[in-house]
C-alpha cells in the first residue's frame, strides 16, 4: 500500500491543490467499525469528532438496507417508490410547529440553498441574516454566508453577518444580557437590508451555533431574536446538520432544546450514516410557494437507495436507544473533562454528544490557538481524533458517534489529560 507522501502528491496530482486534510501527519483510514477507525498500518484509532456515521461506523443495519435496496432498485423521483413517503412521514412525526412537508436531497449545501430559496419565494426579499463565525455548505450562494473565506467578488451587500453569542465574551457585557444583544444585532442587521433596498428575508443558524463554539445557551435565548423577526416578516432557518438527530442527548432537534419554532429545517450528513442524504422540512404552505416559484427537481435526492439508508439510521437510533446513549455517556464524559486541571482551560462544556474545552492564555483565546493545534495533533499521534472549533480554533471539539461508550470516554479523557500535562502551559 502506498505511503502517506505518495497518496498526498497523488491527491494534489489527480484532484488539485489546496485539498484539506486534518492533521500535520494525515491520517490514511481503510476501515471503521462503531467508534473505531483502523489506519492502512492496522493502527487503531477512536473517533471522537465525525458526526457523520451518526450511528456508528459501517452499522451492518444501515449497510443492509442500502445493500437490500439497492440489489432491488434504484432510480429517481419522477417515478412513484412508497420508500420517500414512508420516511417522510417518520421524519416530519418527530418535529412539530407544522414541519409536515420534505424534500429531499443529497448534500447539507443542497438543502441550505433550497431553505434560503424558499424564503425569497415565501417573503419576495433578498436579503439574509447568519452570523459572522459559521459554516452552512458551499453551493454558490451558501458560500456568502462562510465566515472563513469570502468568495470571489467580494462580500454581498444583501447578506449581513452578525456578531454571534460568545461564552467568554457574551455580547451585551454579561450572559445576563446576550440574549437581547443578539436580537439588537440581528435588529440592525434587518434595518441596513431595508435602508439598502434588499429587503429582509431570512434569518439562518444553527441552534446550537456549533462552529460558533456552541456557548452555553439557556432554553428561550432565541425568544427576542424571534419577535424581532417575526416583526419584519422574516423567515427562519434552523440548519441541524450538526445538532441534529439526538446529538444533544435530550432533544432530538437542537431548535427544541433552545425553544425554537423554526420555518424551514435543514439536515445533513448524519441523516444516512455516511450516505449523500439531506433533508428541508417545512411547513405546507412554505412548499407549495417554493414548487409554484422554483418548479425544483433533484435527480437523485429521494432515490429509493438513499431513503432506505435513512430510514435505517431512525430505526437503529430507536432500537439501540442512542439518544439516551447521547445523554447518559455525554454527561459521564463532561463530568471527567470538567475534572481536568490546566492553566489554560477556560471553559468546558457541550451537550450529549457533543461536547468541547475552550483555551486561553491569560484571557486571549487568540493567544491559544496554536497551543490547541498542537494538542489536536497530539492527540491524534496517540490514537483519538478530535479537531479545533471556535473563532480562532482555540478550542476543541468532541463529537463521537452515538454509540459511544463510558470505557471509550474514560480512554479518551485519559488521553487528553496526558497531553495536556505533556505540552508546555
Amino acid at each position: 500500500m502506498a505511503d502517506t507522501s505518495t497518496i498526498l502528491d497523488r491527491r494534489a496530482r489527480l484532484l488539485g491543490p489546496n485539498m484539506t486534510t486534518f492533521y500535520t501527519k494525515p491520517v490514511h483510514v481503510v476501515r471503521g467499525e462503531g467508534a473505531w477507525l483502523w489506519d492502512a498500518e492496522g493502527n487503531r484509532f477512536l473517533d471522537c469528532y465525525n458526526n457523520v456515521p451518526h450511528v456508528g461506523h459501517a452499522h451492518p443495519k444501515v449497510v443492509e438496507a442500502i445493500t437490500r435496496q439497492a440489489a432491488t432498485l434504484n432510480t429517481h423521483t419522477r417515478y412513484l417508490h412508497e420508500g420517500i413517503l414512508d420516511y417522510a412521514e417518520r421524519l416530519t412525526g418527530t418535529m412539530g410547529h407544522d414541519l409536515e412537508t420534505v424534500i429531499m436531497v443529497c448534500t447539507g449545501s443542497e438543502a441550505n440553498d433550497i431553505a434560503l430559496r424558499m424564503g425569497r419565494a415565501v417573503t419576495g426579499k433578498y436579503g439574509i441574516i447568519c452570523t459572522d463565525n459559521t459554516y452552512h455548505g458551499n453551493t454558490d450562494l451558501v458560500s456568502h454566508l462562510s465566515a472563513k473565506r469570502t468568495p470571489i467578488g467580494g462580500p454581498l451587500d444583501w447578506v449581513k453577518k452578525v456578531p454571534s453569542p460568545d461564552q467568554l465574551a457574551p455580547l451585551g457585557g454579561s450572559a445576563e444580557a446576550q440574549a437581547q444583544a443578539f436580537a439588537d444585532e440581528v435588529q440592525k442587521a434587518i434595518d441596513a437590508l431595508d435602508a439598502e433596498g434588499h429587503g429582509f428575508g431570512t434569518l439562518i443558524l444553527d441552534p446550537f451555533f456549533a462552529n460558533e463554539g456552541f456557548p452555553d445557551l439557556a432554553k428561550g435565548f432565541l425568544d427576542p431574536t424571534v419577535e424581532v423577526v417575526r416583526r419584519a416578516g422574516g423567515i427562519i432557518i434552523a440548519d441541524e446538520v450538526q445538532p441534529g438527530f439526538g446529538r444533544t442527548g435530550r432533544n432530538f432537534w437542537g431548535h427544541d432544546r433552545i425553544g425554537l419554532a423554526p420555518d424551514i429545517v435543514t439536515m445533513g450528513k448524519p441523516m444516512g450514516n455516511g450516505h449523500p442524504v439531506a433533508a428541508v422540512v417545512t411547513r405546507p404552505e412554505i412548499m407549495a410557494e417554493f414548487r409554484n416559484r422554483f418548479g425544483y427537481f433533484n435527480t437523485f435526492g429521494g432515490n429509493a437507495v438513499s431513503a432506505a439508508a435513512a430510514m435505517a439510521v431512525l430505526d437503529v437510533l430507536d432500537d439501540e436507544r442512542l439518544v439516551d446513549n447521547a445523554r447518559d455517556t455525554g454527561d459521564y464524559a463532561l463530568g471527567l473533562l470538567r475534572e481536568l486541571d490546566h492553566p489554560m482551560i477556560a471553559d468546558v462544556r457541550g451537550a450529549g454528544m457533543f461536547l468541547g474545552l475552550e483555551f486561553a492564555i491569560d484571557g486571549d483565546t487568540k493567544a491559544a490557538a496554536g497551543f490547541c493545534k498542537q494538542l489536536v495533533n497530539e492527540m491524534r499521534d496517540r490514537r483519538v481524533l478530535l479537531n479545533a472549533v471556535g473563532r480562532h480554533y482555540h478550542g476543541i471539539k468532541i463529537r463521537p458517534p452515538m454509540c459511544f461508550d463510558r470505557a471509550q470516554a474514560d480512554l479518551l479523557v485519559e488521553t487528553l489529560d496526558a497531553v495536556l500535562k505533556a505540552l508546555p502551559a
